[in-house]
């Protein structure tokens, strides 16, 4: 597994992916968590939670502001957002298909459909629970298009959701995968590969993710299977950013709406200079901190894997200094190329 980092090029130069995938190789796995996988149960039937569940906190974009969220079951398939100060607006299905921006002056991903004023920010802290949870049926009501910021990632919400309880839908749980390797890369030799189940009669969700950063979070390289435990436990991690930007937005940033209202804070990000951090970093393993690439693994590239609507993805993927634009980009090139199958489990 994982021996091979690249397919077939779906769009970037080739020379930076030649060099994004030597240095790839060079950079350790910090912590291998793939001994510990068990295989997807994919001969299952849908499920949506039993009962709502309520979780509130100051606006992520409006930080002054107090935002509530609520979980509830729902008998259509799939992942809806619906704007309850929005009465005429319908509900917004978490698809790849109603991916507005991935953010400008903050890395995030929109959702609209309809109006443009029928928009929800910052979505990836919420729809990377479909992959991490394996709930497959959810409506979220907001009370706004700005979802409420957390001082521990999204652990609020994980607790939610997995407290809400799980009831069974009549209907077979959807699996797909893709049909063969496939990588999209940028200019700075980030990638991102996707590949079918190394062993189709035990599949699993796998995940390399590495990130280098030019700041105290330097290398940081995970390996792990996707189940409920190992996303509960990188959900915990923080957004990050660079001490520079931290200071443009105390200072500068101050003259532009959309950076002075934010709701960030050394609580809920994680703030790193050239040689150390400004708060305390989270989730060290062996003395090393790795809260950064738990975020990105997580937090970020699983809420891009939940944009594909057509059921839970099995198989393999490698992340090396990818983001937003990159993995939104990807899923986009899946459905463009007809790339995506369903999987069906071998015997």
């Amino acid at each position: 597994m994982f021996e091979t980092p690249a397919g077939r090029l779906l769009g970037g130069p080739v020379a930076a992916l030649e060099q994004g995938i030597r240095a790839w190789q060079r950079q350790a796995v910090d912590w291998d968590l793939l001994p510990e996988a068990k295989p997807v149960a994919t001969a299952r039937p849908q499920t949506t939670i039993e009962r709502t569940a309520e979780v509130r906190g100051r606006g992520t974009f409006l930080g002054k502001s107090l935002r509530t969220l609520k979980l509830c079951p729902t008998d259509m398939e799939g992942w809806w957002f619906e704007r309850t100060d929005l009465p005429d607006s319908l509900p917004v299905r978490c698809s790849i298909r109603n991916v507005w921006t991935t953010g400008n002056v903050v890395s995030n991903i929109v959702l609209r459909s309809g109006s443009p004023h029928n928009y929800i920010r910052m979505a990836e802290h919420m729809i990377a629970l479909r992959m991490g949870l394996g709930v497959d049926n959810l409506l979220i009501q907001l009370d706004s298009g700005d979802p409420p910021l957390f001082d521990r990632g999204s652990t609020e919400l994980v607790q939610a959701l997995r407290g809400a309880g799980l009831r069974q839908v009549n209907r077979p749980a959807s699996y797909v995968t893709v049909r063969e390797r496939v990588t999209i890369c940028n200019g700075n030799g980030g990638f991102l590969t996707l590949a079918p189940p190394a062993d189709p009669a035990n599949p699993l969700l796998a995940i390399d993710a590495a990130v280098d950063f030019k700041t105290a979070i330097g290398k940081q390289r995970i390996r792990f299977a996707v189940d409920p435990e190992k996303f509960a436990y990188g959900a915990t991690a923080r957004t990050n950013t660079s001490a520079l930007k931290m200071l443009y937005c105390k200072t500068v940033g101050l003259l532009f709406a959309d950076i002075r209202n934010l709701g960030y804070s050394f609580d809920n990000l994680l703030v790193a200079g050239r040689l150390g951090y400004w708060n305390k970093p989270l989730l060290p393993h062996d003395g090393k901190s790795l809260e950064a690439v738990w975020h990105r693994a997580t937090l970020d590239l699983l809420a891009a894997i939940a944009l594909i609507d057509d059921g839970q993805f099995v198989g393999e993927i490698i992340s090396y200094k990818s983001g937003h634009g990159l993995d939104v980009e990807m899923v986009q090139r899946l459905y463009q190329e007809a790339l995506l199958t369903p999987f069906v489990p071998a015997g």
